[in-house]
C-alpha cells in the first residue's frame, strides 16, 4: 500500500513524483498536464432555466387546475379557461423568482484558486497560470502567496500557513520538512510537512512538490462533497407538499360526490363538467403561492434590518423550526482575534480588559485599575513585546487590523492600550539586529541600543526562556533565579496554559555597547526573566448572551471546530456548553454512523475536525429527526452548509464558497443575529400558519357550500370565475396582512416547533372544518332562500357577497387561535384594516359596474339584501371570538408536538 505523502522524506517524495528538486521540464510539464488535467476544480451542472420553469408546474394542484382550464376549453368557456391558465402562469413565475439559490458554490471555489503561482521548471523560476501546474510542480512560495495546489515542502524557512478557512484553525501553522509518523498526523491540521491549496503563506517562504492538482486536493474534496450534497425539502416545502395532497384527496372526493349528486338530479354533462370546473377552482387556494412568498419577503426584509440576510425564500420558515444550531469556533462564537487577557510579572497576575484588536482596554491588579507608567516592569515588559515582534496595528477607517502573526499581533495591540506607540518605539530603539522565530528554537530575539550600551529582548516559549535565564525581575529589582522561583513561574505557566490560553514568556539581556551581532551564545545563561503573557481569542460577549437565550428558547449549540481540544472546552466553558462531552475528530471517524447518532444527544463540543467529519455530524442529527442549522465562514464549512437544513455563514470573514453554500448570511458575523433570526422565524411561521388557516377554509366552505346547493337545490351557487375573484383578489387581499401581524411576544418562551409538525396541524384541521361549516351553510341558506325568490344570477350574486363578506369578518378571526381581537388590538395591525376597506371596494366594483357584471355573471342588489348578507356572514365572527374566551386552546392539539 501506498504511503502517504508526509511519511515520505523529501528524496523519496521526489522520486515518487519522477521529479527533481530544479523542477520539471516544459515538456514534462505539459505531458503531466494532458494525463492529469488542468489544476483546475470542475464545474457543476446547472439546470437549464427553462427546465426550472417547467418544474413550477409539477404539483398535484397544478394538474388539478390544467384539467379544469382543458374542460373550460371544450365546453367553450373561454374567459374561465383564460383566467384559469393566467392564474397557473401566474404561480410559475412566481416560483420561479422564489428559486433564489443559484448552484454557485463551485464557482466560489474557482474564485479561491490562485490565478497565478511561480514554479521552477527546467532550473529557472517562472510563473504560470495556477491551471497549468501538474504534479511534480516546484512551486515557490513565499509571505502573502495564496497556495495554488497540494504539495509536499521541500525547503522552509520559518514558513508559517493560515489554514483557517481549511482545517478552522485560528493561528497560523508552523511547517516543516520533516517526516511525519501516522499516528501523528491523523488530521489536515496536523500535517505541517505539507501545503494545501487555498490556504494562504502568512509568514516565511517555502518550495513544496506538487502532489495533488485539481479535484484530487483537499479542495477539490470539499468540492466534490458539495456536489454530493442532495437538497432536502426543507420543513415549508413539505408542509405545503402536504397540503397539495390532502386538498387534491378532497377536490376528488367531492368531485365524486357532486358527479353522483349530479346525476341522480337529472343533470347533463356539460352542467356536470362545469360544475367540476367550479368545484376544481375552489378546491385549490389560488392565492396561496403568492401569499406565502410574500409572507416571507417580507419576513426576509425585517430580519435583513436585524442583520440576518436571507438568500432562500424558504429559510426564513426553517430557521424558527431549528432545533440544534451546531456553529464554528473561530470567527463565529470569537472574533478570531487573538487578545492578551493575563499578565504575569513578579508573581503577580495583572488583567487586560478589551476585545479583538481594538486598542482599549484596563489594566487591573487585585481588581483595581493599574496605570502601566506607574508600574516600570509592566512597561518593560510591554516594550519588548512590541520591539522583539514583526506584527503591525492598522488602525484606519476600518478599525482594526493585524499586518503578521495573530500571536505578535496581540502584544502589539496590549500596548497600544497603554499608550505605548509601535513606530515611536522602534524610533527610540531602532532594532540592530536579530534572531527570527524557527519552531525548533521557539524563541525570536531583538538588539537595540539602550543607554549607551546594547540590549537584547527576548520572547518565546517558556520553558525555552526559563532555560535561558539567570535572574528574573521582581518588584523592579533583578534577583537570582532560584529553583523555587521557576517552579512558582511554571506553575502560572500551566495555569493559563490548562484554560486554553497560548503563553508567552518575555526576557531581556544587557548586552557590551561593542555587540553588533546577536548569537544565541550571547543569552543562554544571561537573561532576566520579565514574566508571562496569556492570550486567546476570547468568545464574543454578545455570543454568551446569544447562547443562553437558545438555551431558552429550546435549541440546542453544538461547537464544532478544528482547533485542539483543550482549547474548544476552555470556550466552550466561557459560552456556557457545559452540559455535553467532547469528541475529536479522531473518535469521531472511530465511530460507525449509528453509533455517532447514538452519542449525539451527549457531545456538545467537536475538536479537530476536518470538513467531512462536520458533514457526518451534520447528517447524524437530521439522522434522529433533528431541523440543523450549521454555521461557520471557511472552505471547510461549505459541504455541512449545504446539507444543514439552514445554513448560515459569516458575512463579514465568511467565504465566498460559505456563502453562496449557505441559506442565510450574517451581515455582522454576530452569533446573536441568530437569536433575533431564531425569533422572527418563528413569527412567521405563526403567520404562515393564520394565512394558511384563513385560505383553507375558504376553499372548504367553497367546496361544501357546492355540495350542499346540488343536493337540496340542484344548482352551483357560484361560478368558477366568481370563484377565482374570491380565491385570488379577495382572499390575497385580505390575507395578506395577515402576514405583516405584529408579534405576541412570548416566541422564544415556546419550545422549538417538533419538525414533525408542519404548517398544518390536528387542531388546525378541526378549526377549519369548524368555520368552513358555519360558512358553507350560511352561503347555501343564502342561496336556497333567494332561489325561488329572484333570479338565478341575483341569486349566485346574493351568495357571492356572502361568500365575500365571511373574508372580511374571518380576516379578524384569523389574526390569533387562542388570544381574541380586543387582546390583541383592533388597530394593532392596521394594514388589515385598510385591506379590508380596499376588498369592500372591490366588491362594490364587481357587483355595480357594468362592464364587471358582464365579466362575472352579477347583479345590482339592494340595501335590505345586503343587510341579508352582513347578518349571516357576522354570525362567524361573534361565534369565534366568543369560543376564543371560553375555549382559547380548543383548537391547539397538535400546534407544537405530535397529537
Amino acid at each position: 500500500m501506498k504511503r502517504p505523502w508526509f511519511q515520505l522524506n523529501v528524496d523519496e517524495t521526489l522520486q515518487e513524483l519522477g521529479s527533481r528538486r530544479a523542477g520539471l521540464t516544459e515538456e514534462e510539464a505539459k505531458d503531466r498536464l494532458l494525463e492529469y488535467g488542468p489544476n483546475e476544480l470542475q464545474k457543476q451542472k446547472k439546470t437549464p432555466r427553462i427546465v426550472a420553469f417547467l418544474k413550477q408546474f409539477l404539483s398535484p394542484l397544478i394538474y388539478v387546475l390544467l384539467v379544469a382550464a382543458v374542460i373550460s376549453l371544450v365546453v367553450e368557456h373561454y374567459i374561465d379557461a383564460g383566467v384559469i391558465m393566467g392564474v397557473l402562469l401566474l404561480n410559475a413565475i412566481i416560483g420561479y423568482m422564489q428559486e433564489t439559490r443559484a448552484e454557485q458554490a463551485m464557482e466560489a471555489l474557482l474564485q479561491l484558486a490562485a490565478p497565478k503561482a511561480k514554479v521552477r521548471r527546467d532550473g529557472a523560476i517562472r510563473v504560470v497560470s495556477a491551471g497549468e501546474i501538474a504534479p511534480g510542480d516546484m512551486i515557490i512560495l513565499e509571505a502573502g502567496d495564496m497556495v495554488p495546489a497540494d504539495a509536499r515542502i521541500i525547503e522552509a524557512s520559518n514558513l508559517k500557513v493560515s489554514e483557517a478557512t481549511l482545517t478552522g484553525e485560528s493561528l497560523p501553522t508552523e511547517k516543516h520538512t520533516s517526516v511525519l509518523r501516522e499516528d501523528v498526523a491523523v488530521t489536515l491540521a496536523e500535517r505541517k510537512n505539507m501545503v494545501h491549496m487555498g490556504t494562504i503563506v502568512s509568514y516565511g517562504r517555502a518550495t513544496a512538490a506538487t502532489v495533488a492538482t485539481g479535484m484530487s486536493t483537499e479542495m477539490g474534496r470539499i468540492a466534490q462533497a458539495i456536489q454530493e450534497v442532495k437538497p432536502e425539502k426543507t420543513p415549508l416545502q413539505k408542509s405545503i407538499s402536504k397540503l397539495s395532497k390532502y386538498l387534491v384527496v378532497l377536490f376528488l372526493t367531492i368531485c365524486t360526490l357532486l358527479v353522483i349528486v349530479g346525476l341522480l338530479k337529472g343533470l347533463t354533462w356539460l352542467d356536470i363538467f362545469l360544475i367540476a370546473v367550479a368545484a376544481a377552482v375552489s378546491a385549490i387556494p389560488e392565492g396561496l403561492p403568492a401569499v406565502v412568498t410574500v409572507v416571507l419577503a417580507l419576513g426576509m426584509r425585517t430580519m435583513a434590518r436585524r442583520n440576518a440576510i436571507i438568500r432562500k425564500l424558504v429559510a426564513v420558515e426553517t430557521l424558527g423550526a431549528a432545533t440544534v444550531i451546531c456553529t464554528d469556533k473561530t470567527g463565529t462564537l470569537t472574533r478570531n482575534e487573538m487578545t492578551v487577557g493575563r499578565i504575569v510579572i513578579g508573581g503577580e497576575t495583572i488583567g487586560l480588559s478589551g476585545e479583538g484588536y481594538e486598542p482599549k482596554g484596563e489594566f487591573r491588579r487585585d481588581g483595581q485599575f493599574l496605570s502601566s507608567e506607574s508600574d516600570p516592569s509592566l512597561t518593560l515588559l510591554l516594550r519588548i513585546g512590541v520591539l522583539c515582534n514583526d506584527a503591525l496595528l492598522s488602525t484606519g477607517d476600518e478599525c482594526c487590523s493585524i499586518l503578521g502573526d495573530p500571536t505578535e499581533g496581540a502584544l502589539v495591540v496590549a500596548a497600544a492600550k497603554a499608550g505605548m506607540d509601535k513606530e515611536n518605539l522602534e524610533k527610540a530603539f531602532p532594532r540592530l539586529d536579530e534572531i527570527p522565530f524557527q519552531s525548533e528554537k521557539r524563541y525570536m530575539a531583538t538588539l537595540h541600543p539602550q543607554d549607551g550600551g546594547r540590549v537584547a529582548y527576548v520572547k518565546g516559549a517558556p520553558e525555552k526562556i526559563l532555560s535561558f535565564s539567570k535572574h528574573f525581575l521582581s518588584d523592579g529589582q533583578v534577583l537570582p533565579l532560584l529553583e523555587a522561583d521557576a517552579r512558582h513561574i511554571q506553575e502560572a505557566n500551566e495555569a493559563m496554559a490548562g484554560e486554553a490560553m497560548r503563553v508567552i514568556a518575555l526576557a531581556y539581556a544587557e548586552l557590551p555597547p561593542e555587540t553588533s551581532k546577536l548569537e544565541e551564545v550571547d543569552l543562554r545563561g544571561n537573561l532576566v526573566y520579565v514574566g508571562l503573557v496569556g492570550m486567546d481569542d476570547p468568545p464574543r460577549e454578545e455570543a454568551i448572551e446569544a447562547v443562553s437565550l437558545c438555551k431558552q428558547a429550546g435549541i440546542r449549540v453544538v461547537m464544532i471546530t478544528g482547533d485542539n481540544k483543550v482549547t474548544a472546552e476552555s470556550v466552550a466553558r466561557q459560552l456556557g456548553l457545559t452540559s455535553g462531552i467532547s469528541v475529536t475528530g479522531v473518535e469521531l471517524a472511530e465511530m460507525t454512523d449509528e453509533e455517532l447518532a447514538i452519542q449525539m444527544e451527549s457531545i456538545s463540543v467537536f475538536a479537530r475536525v476536518e470538513p467531512l467529519h462536520k458533514l457526518r455530524i451534520v447528517n447524524a442529527f437530521k439522522s434522529r429527526g433533528d431541523v440543523v442549522a450549521m454555521t461557520g465562514d471557511g472552505v471547510n464549512d461549505a459541504p455541512a452548509l449545504k446539507a444543514a437544513d439552514i445554513g448560515i455563514a459569516m458575512g463579514i470573514k465568511g467565504t465566498d464558497v460559505a456563502k453562496e453554500a449557505s441559506d442565510m448570511v450574517l451581515a455582522d458575523d454576530n452569533f446573536a443575529s441568530i437569536v433575533a433570526a431564531v425569533d422572527e422565524g418563528r413569527t412567521i411561521f405563526n403567520r404562515l400558519r393564520n394565512v394558511i388557516f384563513f385560505l383553507l377554509s375558504t376553499n372548504t366552505g367553497e367546496l361544501f357550500a357546492f355540495l350542499l346547493s346540488l343536493i337540496f337545490v340542484g344548482q352551483a351557487p357560484l361560478l368558477a370565475v366568481q370563484i377565482i375573484w374570491v380565491n385570488l383578489v379577495t382572499d390575497t387581499a385580505v390575507g395578506l396582512p395577515l402576514g405583516l401581524e405584529p408579534k405576541i411576544g412570548d416566541e422564544l418562551k415556546q419550545p422549538p416547533r417538533h419538525p414533525k409538525v408542519g404548517l398544518l396541524f390536528p387542531g388546525l384541521i378541526f378549526r377549519v372544518a369548524f368555520l368552513a361549516g358555519m360558512m358553507s351553510v350560511g352561503v347555501f341558506a343564502i342561496f336556497s332562500w333567494s332561489h325561488g325568490r329572484v333570479s338565478l344570477d341575483e341569486a349566485r350574486t346574493m351568495a357571492f357577497c356572502t361568500l365575500v363578506a365571511f373574508e372580511w369578518f374571518r380576516a379578524f378571526n384569523a389574526r390569533s387561535d387562542e388570544y381574541t381581537v380586543f387582546k390583541l388590538g383592533i388597530l394593532r395591525n392596521r394594514y388589515l384594516l385598510i385591506s379590508i376597506g380596499v376588498a369592500v371596494l372591490l366588491q362594490m366594483v364587481v357587483v355595480y359596474a357594468p362592464f364587471m357584471q358582464v365579466a362575472f355573471h352579477t347583479v345590482p342588489i339592494g340595501i335590505a339584501q345586503w343587510g341579508i348578507v352582513l347578518g349571516i356572514a357576522g354570525s362567524i365572527f361573534t361565534a369565534e371570538e366568543l369560543r376564543k374566551v371560553i375555549a382559547p386552546r380548543l383548537f391547539s392539539r397538535g400546534k407544537w408536538v405530535p397529537a
